[in-house]
């Protein structure tokens, strides 16, 4: 298992700087959160508070990646 860093614990210590959003609203932006990254669309402005929540929530954030490379690998 992967000791966690500084940042990380801190992060999660003191919560998120900016607004988050629910895992369920996470959940639910997932795929046009990703679609956006992949297009190079600024996701974060779009879909304002999930990346807040990706960085403080490990489920949400190991689906995300998920996601991502499951998203990158398929044919455009």
């Amino acid at each position: 298992m992967e000791r966690p860093d500084t940042r990380t614990l801190l992060r999660g210590l003191l919560g998120p700087a900016a607004p988050e959003v629910s895992c369920d609203t996470c959940f639910e932006e997932l795929d046009r959160y990703v679609d956006l990254e992949l297009a190079g669309e600024d996701a974060d402005a779009a879909i304002p508070g999930v990346r807040a929540h990706l960085d403080g929530c490990p489920a949400c954030r190991e689906e995300h990646e998920s996601l991502l490379a499951l998203a990158a690998e398929r044919p455009s």
